[in-house]
């Protein structure tokens, strides 16, 4: 019997546009560059202060009170995206998501310097309410924008401009603070520098093609349009919340963003300054390679779209128990001892390198859910919604996460417990999305049924 192949709106047909001459300020490349840009100045450059260990202050509590409240409020400000988009389009919602990261800098750095506390949660106030636009319209342009078959590269090449953000963090307040291992804040100067690279992301933004101006190399336009009235648009993002496919990668994209928190928190209080700045950038380059390797796993179309989603998924659930593992024996010994480690001490390399992997798991997990949204949506406009979807439940997820390493008991053991529970109660929930992939009760990427295609006109 012949294999019947299900044609999505992504696959060839005759009526298809031909592959184009591309200019290079239209191409996906060069948009995929800005939103890596936007990304580094906002979304990276606040991972790379916290990167630092609690916003680089010496306790983690203040500061993971403030992330609490960004989180919190960027579920609300991710749900009504698709709205927001109604009216000002995606690159307008990408250019308002950039404007509150810099005041949340700001917050930090009087902290740092001054002892104010009450600008970092007006930063945070701030930050939640443009982040969560901002979160929901770069996931949908990374998925959107790309042709299938380059997704998995551009997607993670696209994320790593936003550990660039964390590498470039990193390498600066190690330059400021090589010579200090004890340990305590970070130096003041720092935040300067962020504040000045976070405000120039609202300008890159405004260079971002709007979809109907990006040309694709296959000549097939980009649809990233919302049609509905606000109230209609927002009814419809709720139900897709409610989904069987979504609900079932909630845990799952719960066990991988929780886990910031978690290692920030460990990195701030169990390390020296230098330590931390080393963790920053050496953990970024790490995570960086991790997640292009991925990437190029999932482009790999000659192999089946089934083998590729499941062995993707397994490794980066195998390694993420082990590195949970590791972490939970490491802070059960440190609540009995107490340490602080320098990159001299005896005991550094086991305490700093599950810090280093765990940030590596973060990245892979968060490129993995982009290919799962990419797989479960069905039209451009369910792109944009799942991708506020996504992003609105990680930072529901990160709201609690940060909320409970507020409490020091949480902060120093707790925290990897909970993560490591929620790693396992995740895994069977997700496979049962994972399993359809590639199958014929699903639809199949392009590679394949252009492939497909072939075999049937020449038998």
């Amino acid at each position: 019997m012949a294999e019947v192949i299900e044609i999505t709106s992504d696959s060839p047909t005759d009526t298809d546009p031909k592959p184009i001459q591309v200019k290079w300020y239209r191409s996906v490349f060069y948009n995929a560059t800005i939103l890596g840009l936007c990304s580094f100045a906002a979304p990276g450059l606040w991972v790379a202060m916290n990167s630092l260990g609690a916003g680089g202050s010496q306790s983690p509590y203040l500061v993971n009170t403030a992330n609490a409240l960004t989180f919190c409020l960027m579920v609300v400000s991710c749900w009504f995206t698709s709205a927001v988009v109604r009216y000002i389009g995606i690159k307008g919602a990408l250019f308002v998501g950039t404007i509150g990261y810099a005041p949340y800098s700001a917050g930090l750095y009087l902290n740092n310097r001054y002892g104010v506390e009450w600008l970092v949660l007006v930063g945070a106030a701030f930050c939640g309410i443009s982040a969560g636009i901002f979160w929901a319209a770069e996931a949908a342009i990374a998925i959107a924008y790309p042709e299938p078959r380059n997704r998995g590269r551009i997607v993670a090449y696209w994320l790593t401009w936003t550990k660039i953000g964390q590498i470039l963090g990193g390498a600066i307040n190690l330059g400021l603070n090589a010579d200090r291992n004890e340990a305590g804040k970070v130096s003041y100067t720092v935040y300067i520098i962020f504040i000045a690279l976070q405000a120039s992301g609202t300008l890159v933004a405004l260079f971002l093609n709007s979809p109907s101006k990006v040309q694709r190399s296959d000549g097939i336009p980009v649809e990233l349009t919302i049609f509905e009235k606000p109230w209609q648009e927002i009814k419809k993002t709720t139900n897709s919340f409610f989904t069987k496919k979504f609900l079932l990668i909630v845990l799952w994209i719960g066990q991988g963003v929780y886990s910031e928190a978690v290692f920030f928190t460990y990195n701030s209080l169990w390390f020296s300054v230098r330590a931390r700045a080393l963790g920053s950038f050496l953990s970024g380059i790490v995570a960086v390679i991790c997640g292009n390797l991925l990437g190029l796993w999932l482009d790999q179309h000659h192999i089946p779209l089934k083998k590729r989603s499941r062995w993707a998924f397994a490794v980066i659930m195998t390694l993420q128990g082990a590195w949970w593992l590791w972490m939970t024996v490491n802070v059960t010994k440190f609540r009995q001892t107490q340490p602080i480690f320098d990159w001299v001490d005896p005991g550094f390399g086991s305490a700093f390198g599950v810090f280093v992997f765990l940030v590596a798991g973060f990245q892979l997990n968060y490129n993995f859910s982009y290919f799962i949204i990419g797989q479960i949506s069905e039209s451009p406009q369910e792109t944009i919604r799942l991708s506020a979807l996504l992003r609105g439940t990680e930072s529901a997820w990160q709201a609690v996460s940060y909320g409970l390493n507020a409490v020091p008991i949480i902060a120093s053991v707790g925290g990897p417990y909970i993560n490591f529970s929620l790693w396992a109660v995740s895994i069977v929930p997700a496979w049962l999305v994972i399993r359809h992939f590639g199958t014929a009760s699903d639809k199949v990427d392009i590679e394949n049924h252009v492939e497909a295609q072939k075999d049937l006109t020449k038998e």
